[in-house]
């Protein structure tokens, strides 16, 4: 098991998800207070498809194969918690779920902040400046939209489990011995967090479709949808560098709002939600290095 590998997961209902690098854990609490740990090998299509492995087609890529994982993750850790593991959602349902996410994303984080930029651009002269204008819409969207989710009780058990995976990978990162003790003394943020990179997504895309002068509101709209595999590439490749210790101070700036912002989207975890973030990082180091499985 080579330390460069890059380990990180995300927050599932009642639960942690970690992925490695040939393997994926599930880790919940069930109803009877005991972990159910799911354990899965799996197969990334850059593995059959070498050049999709070139810095940021990566990222585009990337993001595809995650977005897929956390769907099944989130899938199977409400079948765990509703106890009912034989109902979860089917291929046809998993990829209508993901489709309208998808479009629920355009629509508020493309389509209306296009849209509303119909009532500003002909009072702002610069392109430069009505792109920061539009970005500018974005964030504010998307921050309302975490302060309206967090003051729901199941978010707020969701954001402390997001809080007790990235004490977990901190805990991991800097050598020591992952126990609750351990990672309770590390920092719920991290560099590497999705809040991050949706942030930094953010801010490449106004660079970007600054080159784009300021088209009509639906050629506006496609535009943004035609460049966004090469926003997400270009966001992935910088999100890789701020998780290193030895980012620069650009990359530092870049990346310090979506450190701040996490402070709405993870919480202080208790005890009993850490040894579930233990237990799912522990299966997939354990399934790297040794091919051991189930280990809580």
């Amino acid at each position: 098991m080579s330390k460069k590998f890059s380990y990180g997961g995300q927050a599932v209902i009642e639960g942690v998800m970690m992925r490695g690098q040939r393997t994926m854990a599930i880790a919940v609490r069930s109803n009877d207070h005991s972990i159910v740990l799911d354990e899965q090998t799996l197969h990334p299509v850059a593995d059959r498809y070498p050049f999709l492995k070139w810095p940021i087609i990566r990222g585009a890529v990337s993001l595809v194969e995650t977005l897929v994982i956390s769907i099944k993750a989130l899938n199977y850790s409400a079948s765990v918690f509703a106890e009912d593991e034989g109902e979860e959602l089917g291929t046809k349902e998993l990829v209508l779920t993901m489709g309208l996410a998808l479009l629920l994303t355009v629509g508020i984080f493309i389509a209306l902040p296009a849209f509303l930029l119909r009532f500003v651009q002909a009072h702002v002269q610069s392109n430069v400046l009505l792109n920061l204008v539009e970005g500018a819409i974005k964030i504010s969207l998307f921050v309302a939209y975490i302060a309206v989710i967090s003051l729901m009780a199941d978010i707020k058990r969701v954001f402390q489990y997001h809080g007790a995976e990235h004490k977990t990978i901190n805990c991991y990162e800097n050598g020591e011995e992952l126990t609750v003790s351990n990672v309770r003394k590390h920092s719920p943020i991290h560099a590497r967090c999705g809040t991050n990179f949706i942030l930094i997504v953010f801010f490449v895309s106004v660079f970007i479709f600054s080159f784009f002068g300021r088209p009509p509101f639906l050629t506006r709209v496609l535009v943004h949808l035609a460049i966004f595999p090469l926003v997400a590439g270009l966001s992935y490749e910088v999100i890789k560098v701020a998780g290193r210790k030895d980012a620069s101070l650009l990359v530092r700036f870049i990346a310090k709002p979506g450190l701040l912002l996490q402070k709405l989207t993870t919480r202080e975890p208790e005890d009993d939600q850490i040894e579930v973030a233990i237990c799912s990082l522990k299966s997939v180091l354990k399934q790297d290095a040794e091919g051991v499985k189930n280990v809580c």
